[in-house]
């Protein structure tokens, strides 16, 4: 069964193994914090690009202490690298936060402000809550379309799912039911943008090296922040902001 074929149906039989699994995954995961406020600031440079991250944990840095050392700080360090341009940023993202979440309540405040760039990182928490393929794709383009309509000249990057199946702290069936699903809500939000001037979708990424995990085994490390933002602007070759 390809990915883009998986239904919540499939989980059905498994369902007593899944929940008792995911219970106590909750219990003894340990809940790290967000990064530390401000979740603003800059990276010195010429012509300052505006820089918006936008989603869940990892828009809130979880597993970093600062949102310097998560994904805004690292993607204005590599606009500095790249296109040798300074960076204003803001972070806007909750913890556990889904694309409805995002759509309903964070999207708004995040289109009130303009930006150049946007990183929309979301996925996981609907994959976690086995959300349907079909609700997902659909608040996914509508949180793209809302941040296009806002900034229409502006770039907007779209993060899905991890590699659930990647994840050593996921039990088995849990692990590969988790991946199957997230696999199918990625290709449907995938064909959702694909039609989209100026979005691009990041590809799944590649193996996750050692280090690239915070303490708690689930989100990335200040490390892991680093290779996803290299990560990124690798996988958009086309992205180029430079003056």
């Amino acid at each position: 069964m390809k990915p883009f074929q998986f239904t919540r149906l499939a989980a059905l039989p498994l369902a007593p193994v899944l929940v008792t699994q995911a219970r106590q995954l909750r219990r003894d995961t340990p809940r790290l914090p967000d990064a530390a406020l401000p979740w603003t600031g800059s990276h010195q440079g010429p012509d300052p690009l505006r820089l918006l991250v936008l989603g869940d944990s990892t828009a809130a840095g979880v597993g970093a202490k600062t949102q310097d050392e998560a994904l805004p700080g690292w993607i204005a360090h590599e606009i500095a690298e790249r296109w040798r341009r300074g960076t204003t940023w803001r972070a806007i993202g909750e913890n556990g936060a889904t694309a409805r979440d995002v759509l309903d309540r964070f999207v708004g405040a995040a289109a009130s402000v303009p930006f150049d760039l946007a990183l929309l990182t979301i996925g996981a928490n609907d994959a976690l809550g086995l959300r349907s393929r079909a609700a997902f794709t659909r608040d996914v383009r509508a949180i793209v379309l809302a941040l296009r309509a806002a900034s229409p000249g502006a770039a907007v990057l779209v993060s899905l799912m991890p590699r659930f199946d990647r994840f050593a702290l996921l039990p088995e069936p849990l692990r590969a039911t988790l991946a199957r699903h997230a696999g199918s809500l990625d290709m449907g939000a995938r064909l959702a943008v694909r039609d989209l001037e100026g979005v691009v979708a990041i590809p799944t990424p590649p193996p996750y090296v050692e280090g690239f995990f915070a303490s708690d085994e689930f989100h990335p490390s200040s490390l892991g922040y680093r290779l996803w933002a290299q990560f990124v602007f690798d996988s958009a070759p086309g992205l180029d902001f430079r003056r």
